[in-house]
């Protein structure tokens, strides 16, 4: 078995990191150290970097540490193992050894696997699926995210179809802005509040400083009716997918269809080029029931079901990669 070296990330990896991200098969703009450390304050960093015996940079892992657990970093919607173009199967299978092994010996007993939903692979990345497997790892949650794939013959129901109507009827003006306050404070953080007594999981301040980080990733569109604004989307765009991380309107949207109105533009000029549009989950309590009504809307623009995996794995189980090549 090929030996592994696991270092924990420091500063002086910045540029490596982000390198490494930049070309990987299986990465985001999320998995930059600049997206990763706007909320350092809120998590124990404790990424690691996988090196092989010739000092080569071969994956990374976003993570935290809480106590004696390793998360795929809590602040992240995805994350997992990152991997080069290059790696194949064995490579995972002997990586994951050395990993689990060095977690094992830091008193580290259980990782908790997020995995990145397989829309956002450049190449196929489901190592980790089979591996999970064969660590005997606990399937901890599922969630459901709605994508259309927008390289087929998508079709929106007559529901969507009458929203639109309704939206260019009342000539409703969308357009893009780089400002996020009157989506934020008149639109977002009322609606949250209203409805489920929370908050955007970005502040004002913290959506606007990424977006100076990543001003061709993190768009803002909104939807006014005589000249007010009535509803909004904030998009995280990366290289395949546009993926709609706040989906907000105000009470009007059923009589204006601002949503559908919005989202039609979106779907059908904006991002036509991608590959996939992702509307997100519709799940609640923790993966365990799914909001009807969010999904029926989303469904409704053609959209339909991958999973994203969730899992935890016992560090003390990475004997059971030994044998797994014969």
């Amino acid at each position: 078995m090929k030996k592994y070296c696991i270092q924990k990330y420091c500063s002086d990896n910045y540029h490596l990191w982000n390198e490494f991200v930049a070309h990987a098969k299986n990465a985001t703009f999320l998995f930059h150290r600049d997206f990763m450390e706007y909320h350092s304050d809120r998590f124990q960093d404790f990424s690691l970097l996988i090196f092989d015996e010739k000092n080569a940079l071969k994956a990374i892992l976003p993570a935290n540490r809480v106590q004696d657990v390793l998360y795929s970093h809590q602040g992240l919607t995805y994350g997992g193992l990152i991997l080069n173009q290059n790696s194949k199967m064995q490579d995972v299978v002997e990586m994951m050894y050395f990993l689990l092994k060095f977690l094992n010996e830091n008193a580290i007993l259980s990782f908790n696997l997020k995995q990145l939903p397989t829309i956002y692979h450049e190449s196929p990345s489901d190592e980790m699926e089979y591996l999970s497997f064969i660590l005997n790892a606990k399937l901890c949650r599922r969630d459901s995210l709605s994508v259309i794939n927008l390289e087929t013959d998508f079709e929106f129901t007559s529901s969507r179809a009458e929203g639109i109507k309704r939206g260019t009827d009342l000539e409703l003006e969308w357009k893009e802005e780089q400002d996020f306050t009157s989506f934020w404070n008149e639109i977002l953080i009322p609606n949250l509040d209203q409805k489920f007594k929370t908050k955007p999981v970005h502040s004002l301040e913290e959506i606007t400083f990424l977006k100076s980080k990543f001003p061709n990733n993190i768009r803002q569109f909104n939807v006014y009716k005589q000249g007010k604004i009535i509803a909004g989307t904030t998009v995280f765009e990366s290289d395949f997918v546009a993926h709609s991380q706040y989906i907000s309107a105000d009470d009007s949207k059923n009589s204006t269809g601002s949503l559908d109105f919005l989202h039609n533009r979106l779907i059908t000029y904006t991002f036509r080029n991608k590959k996939y549009f992702d509307f997100g989950i519709s799940n609640e309590n923790q993966g365990q029931n799914i909001n009807q009504g969010l999904l029926f809307w989303k469904e409704g623009f053609g959209a339909r079901t991958i999973v994203q995996n969730f899992y935890e794995i016992e560090t003390k189980n990475y004997p059971l990669l030994e044998n797994v090549l014969i």
